[in-house]
């Protein structure tokens, strides 16, 4: 705008640039007595906006003093709560990097049991300073926001296929093996604090409805503790799917029971309706944990049909929509666990038709990395939250409960294997139900439920509350520290870290189609044939209206084939950079024609078998 200026400015002013520049820095030499008793007005200490005129006045006099302008001033007060958080961040993120630094010791100790010593550490070193240790685990921080995103991560990355096919055994585990547990620990409980009426004691005042209460916060498996523990033995897949899928679906035994026996003990009677709604409340948070996940998890995917043109914000809807569905099933005291896990498996397929590849490594690995965080702040927390916790310690109270948590466990594994194993292909071995009872580890959610009991309802609060931390502690530290040593030296097949070729996956399919061919030719309606019905509806319909393109007309084998190439060239770009590729390797047009060529051809064969019977 030079030109502009120059037409416009008073004769003696068109000079040029410089010049112009030395006479506004003369101006302003000339004006800095102004300026700064004006910044000093304008700053926003109170102290100088209430004394406003008596500057204004005292200025003008010869005798006046001028306070200087605040070159630096504190004000922790007002970036207390974020900065506390950062804080609380990065220790974890550094704890985290400085275990696995140290190859030897990450190898022995499980990085959760690090990770509470630290927490014991951190919360000591602040009471000996004589500070007020933090309630950092209240259970809002916990189930509101670290929890979730853990169970997000384990949702949105569960492998369906083995979830699917085990989900008979997981379902008894998860709502028979909880529900004897808790009443098997809260029955024996309440029958040891009857012994021995002659010599009074705390544990006299205990009713049977606060010891059915506390067994059903007690006997649930922990899926954070079961993940941390897990992760890092590398057990096989189905020893894996089966404590990690009971560690999920326990949510919604554990959410009824805690519910009904606190609503029960507030009341003080129990009618046999009440029992009968009980019952219902079951189905009703489980299948409506589920329904609400479902239905946010359609949204989601039907969102991102739309998402071509701002790639930017398509993570940002699995996440929103993910946590909106979480909170949904709060809100209705369903099962918010069950929501994430039916949300993130639901929306999966069909979001990652639609989002670009760049999209899916940021859901990836921003998934990981919080999971990872929310995961190490919960040990950590659990640590420092037991150097100040409400503590009443009673010795018979905590061992007996420790030594009812492995003998339930135990009766209730080795029970309900007998009755699976009648109906399973592959039987599960002596050695898988060790594993299985060895790795029902306790964690933060047992001991969050024990912190929200009321102490008015619950006078023995302070006790459940160090019984449940006891419990945590000896499963996390002594079954955690054991259970690799015992993985080796019973010899327990690992899991094979084997990538999956398109060869198998081709297998695999044609397997499937020809036992749903088998079932059908035998009149016989198995899993095969409903797992078949379902994918053809999902093609015709689903697919459709969910996945944007022509990628809702993409074959399965076609898009495995599709995702499998995208991670090969990733994997060569990451290793050699500008590597060729070998002249054997066909590309990827030529590839991705052989194949779709061979998929319709087998697909129409498979149609017309299956149209002949």
């Amino acid at each position: 705008m030079p030109s502009r200026t120059g037409s416009h400015s008073p004769a003696g002013f068109g000079k040029s640039l410089p010049e112009r520049g030395l006479l506004l820095l003369m101006v302003l030499v000339f004006l800095e007595g102004s300026v700064l008793p004006l910044g000093a007005a304008s700053s926003p200490d109170t102290s100088h906006q209430t004394n406003l005129g008596d500057h204004q006045g005292t200025h003008t006099g010869p005798n006046s003093t001028k306070k200087p302008f605040p070159v630096l001033a504190v004000e922790y007060d007002r970036v207390q709560i974020p900065f506390e958080i950062s804080l609380w961040v990065l220790l974890a993120s550094l704890m985290k990097l400085g275990f696995h630094l140290i190859p030897r010791l990450s190898s022995i100790v499980p990085e959760s049991c690090l990770l509470i010593v630290v927490g014991l550490l951190v919360g000591g070193l602040i009471k000996l300073a004589g500070e007020e240790v933090p309630p950092v685990l209240d259970s809002r921080l916990f189930f509101l926001c670290l929890l979730p995103p853990i169970i997000l991560d384990a949702g949105y990355f569960l492998p369906i296929r083995p979830f699917m096919e085990n989900l008979g055994t997981i379902l008894m585990f998860a709502v028979v093996g909880t529900l004897w547990n808790a009443f098997f620990i809260g029955g024996v409980l309440y029958g040891v604090a009857q012994i021995q009426p002659a010599n009074p004691s705390d544990l006299h005042q205990l009713e049977l409805l606060p010891c059915l209460l506390f067994g059903s916060i007690i006997s649930a498996v922990d899926p954070v503790a079961v993940l941390a523990v897990f992760e890092e033995i590398h057990i096989n897949e189905l020893l894996h799917i089966l404590v990690f899928g009971e560690s999920l679906l326990n949510d919604a035994v554990t959410v009824v029971l805690y519910h009904l026996f606190e609503e029960y003990a507030g009341v003080g009677t129990v009618t046999l309706l009440d029992g009968v709604l009980g019952v219902i409340s079951f189905f009703v948070v489980a299948l409506g944990g589920v329904l609400v996940g479902a239905i946010y998890g359609i949204l989601a995917a039907f969102t991102s049909r739309f998402t071509s043109h701002t790639r930017v914000i398509e993570p940002l809807f699995v996440f929103v929509y993910s946590y909106m569905a979480y909170l949904s099933a709060e809100i209705f005291h369903l099962s918010g666990i069950m929501a994430l896990i039916a949300c993130g498996a639901v929306m999966r397929p069909y979001v990652e038709a639609n989002i670009s590849h760049k999209s899916h490594t940021t859901i990836k690995y921003f998934l990981k990395m919080w999971s990872s965080v929310s995961e190490t702040l919960i040990f950590i927390f659990l640590g420092v939250a037991t150097v100040d916790g409400p503590h009443a310690w009673n010795w018979t109270f905590v061992t007996v409960t420790v030594i009812l948590c492995l003998v339930a466990r135990v009766i209730g594994v080795v029970g309900l294997t007998y009755v699976i194993n009648k109906f399973r292909i592959v039987k599960l071995t002596t050695k898988d139900q060790f594993i299985i009872a060895y790795g029902g580890l306790r964690g933060a959610i047992a001991f969050s439920l024990g912190f929200l009991l009321n102490q008015d309802h619950f006078p023995m609060r302070k006790m459940f509350l160090t019984a449940i931390i006891t419990v945590i502690f000896f499963t996390v530290f002594v079954q955690g520290m054991t259970i690799k040593p015992l993985v080796e030296l019973l010899a327990v097949k690992k899991k094979q870290e084997a990538k999956r070729s398109i060869n198998e996956e081709i297998h695999t399919q044609f397997l499937d189609h020809l036992l749903t061919g088998i079932e059908d030719i035998c009149g016989h309606y198995g899993h095969h044939h409903w797992k078949d019905k379902l994918n053809r509806f999902n093609k015709k319909y689903v697919k459709k209206c969910l996945i944007a393109g022509e990628r809702s007309k993409e074959p399965q084998l076609i898009a495995f084939y599709h995702k499998m190439e995208m991670k090969q060239a990733i994997e060569l770009v990451e290793s050699g950079g500008g590597v060729k590729l070998p002249s054997a390797m066909p590309s990827t047009l030529n590839g991705k024609s052989i194949v779709r060529k061979r998929v319709q051809a087998d697909e129409k064969k498979i149609d017309w078998s299956f149209d002949d019977h």
